[in-house]
Formats: C-alpha cells, sequence, structure tokens
C-alpha cells in the first residue's frame, strides 16, 4: 500500500478560498486563527497521521478489532497512537477554551479529521464519534454534567459514543424500545435505569480511552409514541465520582461485534444497557426532547461522514496514481515507439486518474465551504446556518458517493492486481462503502433535501444559493446551465410535484446541485490560483477544475429528466411482480 502523504497545499487553499479562514480570523470569536497557526495545524497533523495513524491502517485491516472476554482488543500500535493524538491535543481544536478547547473554528477540525481518515479511516472513527458527543452535550448538557464529563472528552481522555439504532428499528428511531426508568431514592435518585440493546455502535467498546461516554436514546415510561417519545441519556462506562475519578463499571456490556465488509478496524458493536438491572444514566435536556438534542450531534456526524469521502478519495487517488506510474504495460497508442511505457501514458487510465483527482478536490471544496458557513452560524450568521443546513445533506451524500466511484476506479487503475487484495486497493472500496449507510443513508439526506431544505425560508435559502452560483459563474456557461436546472427542478418540486414525485427525484436532485455547488467552488479556487494563490498548484488546478466543470458538469445536467421523472413508473409494478 502506497504510504499516506498529506494534501496539505490543496487543503489551505479550500480552508482559505472556500471557508474563508482569513475572514472568520476577523471575527471576535475565531481572532487566533491567524494564518501562521492555521498552516501550522494542517501541517502538523498532516504529518503527524502520516507518521501515526497511516502505518495502521493495513494491520488494522487484516486483524480488526477483537472481542476477548468482554473487552475490545486492537493490533499492537493503537493504544500508541492514540495517546499520542491526546498528548498533542487534536482532539482539542474546535472544543470551548473553557472545557479546555482551542476555541478555533470547526473548520480545522475538518481538517483534523480529513487528514487523520485519509491515513487510516477506521482510528479516525473514534475521534469523529467523540468530537459529536462533545458538541450534544456543549448545547443541551446541564452546567453540572458539562463541568463533569466535557474537560476529558474535549482532551480525549476519554471517548463518545451515539447509541440509536435498535435491531427492530433501523432507521425509524421512532421505533425503538430501550427504556429509561426514574430512580425516585437512594444514592443514585434522580437519575435513570437504563435498559435495551443497540446496534451498529462505532467504538462502543474498547480500551484506548480511560472511559467511554454513550449517549443513548430511550423512553420514559408513559412517553408518548413515535419520535415524539423518546429522551437523550448520558451513560457512562464506567460511573464518575464528583471529584471526576472514576468508579465501579457500569451495567452495560459489548455483547458482539459486527463482521464488516470495510473498516474492520473500527469496533462495531452489539451495546447491551441494564442486564442486571443496574445501569444508571443522566437526562440530556428536556424530556421527550431527545431526537432533537441527539441531531445536534448527527449535523456534525454528517458533515464528517461526507469529509470520510474526501478521506477515502484522496488516498485511493494517491495510491492509483502510484501504482500507474510504476506499472509498465503495453506501447503508447499510435506511438512509432513500440517501448512498453508506464500505464500512466494510455488515455483512458489518465481519464480515470484525473477524474478520480477533479471528484475529490471538488467534494472537499464542497466540505469546506460547508464548515465555513457552519463557523458564521455559530458567530450569528443566520444567512448563513441556514445554507449550511441546505449543504449537509449534499455534503454527505454527495461526497460519500464520490468516495465509493473514486476508491472504485482506483481498483480498476491497479487492474488484476486491484482485485488482489495485497495492493491495498480494495480495501479502499470495502471502507468507502459504509459511508453512504451510515449517519443516515444517503436516500435519507436526499429525502431532507427535497423535503425539509428545499422549503427553508419558502425556499428562499436554496434559491439565494443557487443565486449566488450564476452571479459568480459569468464565464462557466456549462455551470450557469446545470445552476439553472436546479433552479427548474427546485421549482418544479415545490410548485407541482406530488410528495412521492419529489421523493422520487431526490437523489438525481442531490446530485445536481451538490455538483453545481462543488463547481462554483472550484472555479472559485482555480481563479485565486490564478491570482497567484498557491503557487506549489499552479500547474494542476487548473486542469482538474477545468475537468470538472467540462466533463462532470455536463452529466449532472443529465439528471434532470430522472430528478422531474415524477413517482408514477415506479409503481407500474406490483411489490410481487419485481420478483417475476
Amino acid at each position: 500500500m502506497t504510504p499516506y502523504k498529506p494534501a496539505t497545499q490543496d487543503q489551505l487553499l479550500a480552508i482559505r478560498v472556500n471557508a474563508g479562514i482569513e475572514e472568520l480570523a476577523k471575527t471576535e470569536r475565531f481572532t487566533s486563527a491567524e494564518a501562521d497557526l492555521v498552516e501550522a495545524i494542517v501541517e502538523g497533523v498532516g504529518q503527524f497521521a502520516a507518521g501515526e495513524f497511516a502505518p495502521l491502517n493495513r494491520i488494522g485491516d487484516l486483524e480488526g478489532a477483537k472481542l476477548e472476554n468482554g473487552v475490545v482488543r486492537l493490533p499492537d500500535g493503537f493504544k500508541q497512537a492514540y495517546d499520542e493524538y491526546v498528548a498533542q491535543g487534536w482532539n482539542a481544536i474546535a472544543s470551548p477554551e473553557e472545557f479546555g478547547g482551542q476555541g478555533l473554528p470547526f473548520t480545522l477540525a475538518c481538517n483534523v479529521l480529513e487528514n487523520l481518515g485519509s491515513a487510516n479511516m477506521a482510528f479516525n472513527l473514534l475521534p469523529m464519534l467523540s468530537v459529536g458527543a462533545i458538541e450534544a452535550i456543549e448545547h443541551h448538557g446541564s452546567d453540572a454534567q458539562r463541568a463533569k464529563y466535557m474537560p476529558d472528552l474535549v482532551s480525549g481522555k476519554w471517548s463518545g459514543t451515539m447509541n440509536l439504532t435498535e435491531p427492530q428499528a433501523g432507521s425509524d428511531v421512532g421505533a425503538l424500545r430501550s427504556t429509561a426508568t426514574p430512580i425516585e431514592s437512594g444514592e443514585h435518585a434522580g437519575k435513570y435505569l437504563i435498559q435495551g440493546q443497540k446496534i451498529y455502535i462505532t467504538w462502543g467498546e474498547h480500551e484506548l480511552a480511560e472511559n467511554i461516554i454513550h449517549l443513548v436514546l430511550a423512553r420514559l415510561p408513559d412517553a408518548p409514541e413515535g419520535s415524539r417519545g423518546i429522551s437523550l441519556f448520558l451513560v457512562p462506562k464506567y460511573h464518575v465520582k464528583d471529584d471526576g475519578s472514576l468508579g465501579p463499571k457500569n451495567d452495560l456490556r459489548c455483547v458482539s461485534l459486527e463482521h464488516k465488509l470495510g473498516i474492520n478496524a473500527s469496533p462495531t458493536c452489539v451495546m447491551s444497557y441494564g442486564d442486571n438491572g443496574e445501569c444508571i444514566g443522566e437526562l440530556v435536556g428536556a424530556e421527550n426532547r431527545g431526537l432533537m438534542a441527539m441531531f445536534t450531534m448527527m449535523n456534525n456526524a454528517r458533515i464528517n461522514v461526507g469529509n470520510q469521502g474526501v478521506q477515502i478519495g484522496e488516498r485511493a487517488t494517491q495510491q492509483a496514481i502510484a501504482y500507474a506510474a510504476d506499472r509498465v504495460q503495453s506501447a503508447r497508442a499510435g506511438s512509432p515507439d513500440k517501448t512498453p511505457v508506464a500505464i500512466i501514458e494510455h488515455p483512458d487510465v489518465r481519464r480515470m486518474l484525473l477524474r478520480m483527482k477533479a471528484l475529490t478536490e471538488g467534494a472537499r471544496a464542497l466540505l469546506y465551504y460547508c464548515a465555513g458557513q457552519v463557523d458564521r452560524g455559530t458567530i450569528g450568521d443566520n444567512a448563513a446556518k441556514l445554507r449550511a443546513e441546505v449543504l449537509v445533506p449534499l455534503v454527505k451524500a454527495w461526497g460519500t458517493d464520490i468516495g465509493i466511484e473514486v476508491a472504485g476506479m482506483g481498483v480498476q487503475v491497479h487492474g488484476g492486481m486491484g482485485f488482489i487484495e495485497e495492493t491495498g486497493a480494495a480495501q479502499h472500496w470495502r471502507d468507502s462503502k459504509i459511508a453512504p449507510i451510515y449517519e443516515g443513508t444517503n436516500g435519507i439526506q436526499a429525502a431532507d433535501l427535497v423535503t425539509r431544505k428545499l422549503g427553508l425560508e419558502g425556499g428562499g435559502v436554496v434559491q439565494s444559493l443557487i443565486a449566488d452560483i450564476l452571479a459568480e459563474s459569468a464565464d462557466e456557461p456549462q455551470l450557469r446551465a446545470l445552476a439553472q436546472d436546479c433552479t427548474s427542478v427546485a421549482s418544479w418540486m415545490s410548485e407541482e410535484a406530488s410528495l412521492d414525485d419529489r421523493l422520487a427525484g431526490s437523489v438525481p436532485f442531490c446530485t445536481m446541485l451538490s455538483v453545481a455547488v462543488a463547481g462554483w467552488q472550484l472555479a472559485k479556487q482555480a481563479k485565486a490560483v490564478a491570482g497567484g494563490a498557491a503557487p506549489a498548484l499552479a500547474k494542476t488546478k487548473p486542469v482538474t477544475a477545468r475537468f470538472f466543470l467540462d466533463r462532470i458538469v455536463p452529466e449532472a445536467m443529465g439528471q434532470r429528466a430522472a430528478a422531474t421523472g415524477g413517482a408514477e413508473l415506479l409503481y407500474s409494478l406490483s411489490a410481487d411482480a419485481f420478483a417475476v
């Protein structure tokens, strides 16, 4: 497997141009995000990821996580790498300073995760979930809970999880059955007895962190049916004493680990709470408002999952380029010299490699544009906050679809050797396949876009986004045409289409809008590079941006027919007829 090389220059360009970090640094909240510090963080975490996380990627895939006598074991090296991650403070980048964080923009936290995940996607899921737990407790926990749990979560000394899914519920969170019974008296009065089973809990059990803070959705007695009756509870692996020290183990356990297609070093746990009737949890936020609190964590997680598409795309692209430059096979077609050349000289291999680069860079530009909008929303810019709401499903859905496409092309570039596990190309594809599924499938993301997000501010948020693309793409006719198609589809969905029609066209429309935004942001990068920004990218960026605008944008225009095709044809067969 080709060693990971951080994409530092392209990341810095995206952080400056798409996230607008220099503008953020002028605000009181983010005044410390000066250029020198930003460069030091991006370069530093890239070096750390390459040196500590990347060497464990292959061994983690081969050996995986193992459950032994109730304890999850990771291959040698994981504990030392995680300890070093905590010691260097990477977990604390964007967390509040009052709890030991650095208070820097979310944009820079995204960069930390991008580098760690490109180096080792499975390992990176551990800090990724902790970031979400920190945000949920920060926004919805009590003062006492923040004081008690936040400092060690922020440092990374403790890790966090989110527990939603149950065997019978799947994506229908409202169907969950886990219960929380109030404790009326005794040592734990005011807390709750938690009982139930959760599945697909990422890093639900491990020994790398000293404690694990589980955020668990459960129902109170007599709670309303469905999602309106769900509350959120904080359930620590080890009880935490008033002085912050750890007490005895809580009544919870990992029942088993899932045997997965990829991300084998990430323990995906079946967790059981309250087998002995003694699992203690604390209510986070208001009763029956747990889903709202969890969505604070979910929104963060969805952006970070979209980031995984960039991560796996970058890693797969690097490996494919290295292999193509090294693998010699056949003479160049039409060349009088019949000497075999490296396959990177063949046109179709060039097409695949350039497509891989363009898609990955486009997804990165979209990611950091979204992150910059999140940061502006944090400091009170409501328009940016609403725009980020629209961008989140684009980042998550299209970003992870890109990850799969790029990883698949990486296998194709390797030819037969890509199908052989020893090269490592297949691992990238196997690891990538989970990202469009968890944290809300990509179909759910697209449905969210055409139902809730399309109607924000009477449709004004989406219209404003498209208007900005049109205003800044006068010299890009293909991009303008795609943006205008997005306007037409959005209008049809809002004014004429039934709910079934909107949902039937939701994925194509999500792709159209994602490509339009990514193309717009890539065009901004190309203009910045032409103006002297990022001299190291002066040769590559104009080419990758042009490939995206000339080849990928027109493809997205072809999605209009599917986006407006309606649902009638989809239901022209009965359910039984599909099996005929």
